[in-house]
């Protein structure tokens, strides 16, 4: 398989929810690592977020990443380094985000890596720390997550908009219920 067709397969590759891998700690990890070291003095802080970093939720098997820099302009002049490093991006998808920039890494046709450059502090930082800290010590709502997750995976599997954007209906529903 090509390197182009590779992508082409990870990018409309079907959401699968699965069980909770333990090695998803160390694949962030290992990750986290590596983007110093590809932009040192770069990043104000790296975060492994979403499903992956809570222990014992089914997730998709991709390792989200939030990695901090100090200016969106800072995020933009990222992109080329890390796209020459195992990273692809959609500009036109980038260019509808206004407080972020987000990165996809895959081997094989399959996902691996979800990284999004943020501000510190801002409100995706902010919100992405606060969620998946009430799941690792909320179960009832990991368990309500979990189980919203897996029925959009079951009936969108091939809409990874709509499973998003129900994910994150969710989200602020969780996040009003809590202030």
């Amino acid at each position: 398989m090509t390197e182009h067709e590779s992508l082409n397969r990870a990018i409309t590759e079907a959401i699968v929810i699965v069980p909770y891998d333990p090695a998803w700690p160390a694949g962030f990890e290992a990750e986290r690592r590596r983007l110093l070291l590809l932009a040192p003095g770069v990043f104000l802080g790296i975060e492994h977020i979403g499903s992956t970093a809570v222990p014992e939720l089914a997730a998709k098997p991709i390792v989200d990443i939030m990695a901090a820099v100090p200016s969106m302009e800072a995020a933009d002049r990222l992109l080329a380094v890390l796209c020459q490093n195992g990273y692809a991006t959609s500009a036109e998808f980038n260019a509808t985000l206004r407080d972020r920039r987000w990165l996809m890494r895959q081997f094989n046709g399959r996902r691996t890596h979800h990284l999004h450059l943020v501000l510190p502090g801002g409100r995706y930082w902010n919100e992405a720390r606060w969620f998946r800290d009430l799941l690792r010590r909320d179960v009832v709502v990991a368990r309500r997550y979990a189980e919203l997750k897996q029925k959009l995976a079951d009936s969108r599997c091939g809409d990874r908009e709509a499973y998003s954007e129900a994910k994150t209906a969710f989200i602020a529903e969780v996040l009003c219920e809590t202030c």
